[in-house]
């Protein structure tokens, strides 16, 4: 009994942190969103875009580019957040007395498919920003993206094994 406590406790815990970082990320997404659209009527603004983020260089040679980069770094957090925000529902949705369920199984699949987006959006971006160096020698944000493919594949395992659980659950409430 007691292990059960402490792993409803550690949820809990999971659950209050996982709802602080989607919060940090919505605002992080919202900051850089409303530094471009300042940035867009004062272009001093792109100086210091969003946590000393300056690309000036970048904005005077093609504000597409410009847009582009700002519209993966939105798109990344944004992204980001929502992965959270489906991890908030995942912890929400377990019970512990009865913990394999479809519900969890298709959230589980939904985080990994998002993470396999966030990482098809981070090499696009990284690919552009090559792009952007080797033509004009301007650098701009690089994103990690290599942890995001690892992630999926993880996430997606765990869901498959969820699934598993759960036709092992059904099977056993139908022999009893």
């Amino acid at each position: 009994m007691k292990t059960d406590t402490k792993t409803k406790q550690i949820l809990q815990v999971m659950h209050v942190l996982t709802w602080i970082a989607f919060i940090g990320l919505m605002i992080e997404a919202g900051a850089i969103l409303v530094s471009y659209a300042v940035s867009c009527v004062n272009p001093e603004a792109v100086k210091n875009l969003y946590k000393d983020l300056n690309l000036e260089e970048l904005r005077e040679f093609s504000f597409w580019q410009y847009t582009m980069s700002v519209s993966f770094l939105v798109a990344i957090s944004g992204m980001k957040a929502y992965v959270l925000f489906l991890v908030i529902q995942a912890l929400s949705k377990v019970n512990l007395e009865n913990p394999f369920t479809i519900e969890v199984v298709l959230i589980l699949e939904k985080i990994s498919y998002n993470l396999l987006g966030v990482w098809i959006v981070a090499v696009i971006n990284n690919r552009q920003t090559e792009w952007l160096l080797r033509r004009t020698g301007i650098t701009s944000e690089t994103l990690a993206a290599e942890e995001f493919i690892f992630m999926a594949g993880l996430v997606f395992i765990i869901s498959q094994v969820f699934k598993r659980g759960v036709e092992i659950q059904s099977e056993n409430d139908l022999t009893v």
